[in-house]
């Protein structure tokens, strides 16, 4: 529990996205769950559910280039079967960035293993999905 600041946790990350409804039929592929659109056109967003509340908002009008984006550098999503993700992702249109493996992480206090792939999506945003084992 955060005892900064209570009740913090993860809501949504956004994406601009160059195709709305390419990006809209991805994630919708992945089993998203829609929520929430408003805003008409170039200026449409929508609210995605992805799976136990966490979030995606997709942004119309997001062009060909891509937005500095600050520090965030992936979307990272939990599941239960990360090799059955996997092949949903590519079906879906994704490309691989790393086919799924077991990533040993010398974590401290403990160490840490992971079942991790990357893919990208159609606006080239990176998505791991990961599974602690």
């Amino acid at each position: 529990m955060n005892d900064k600041i209570p009740g913090l946790s993860f809501d949504h990350i956004g994406l601009k996205a160059s195709d709305y409804e390419r990006s809209i039929e991805f994630y919708k592929a992945l089993g998203a769950i829609f929520l929430v659109e408003w805003g008409e056109g170039e200026g449409r967003i929508s609210l995605w559910d992805l799976g136990n509340g966490q979030k995606i908002e997709i942004f119309a009008n997001g062009g060909d280039t891509h937005v500095q984006n600050g520090r965030w550098i992936h979307l990272a999503l939990t599941c239960d079967d990360v090799e059955a993700a996997y092949r949903t992702l590519l079906a879906a249109g994704a490309k691989t960035q790393r086919a799924p493996s077991v990533v040993h992480l010398p974590g401290r206090p403990e160490p840490l293993t992971l079942h991790a792939c990357f893919v990208e999506g159609p606006d080239g945003e990176i998505i791991e999905i990961c599974k602690k084992i």
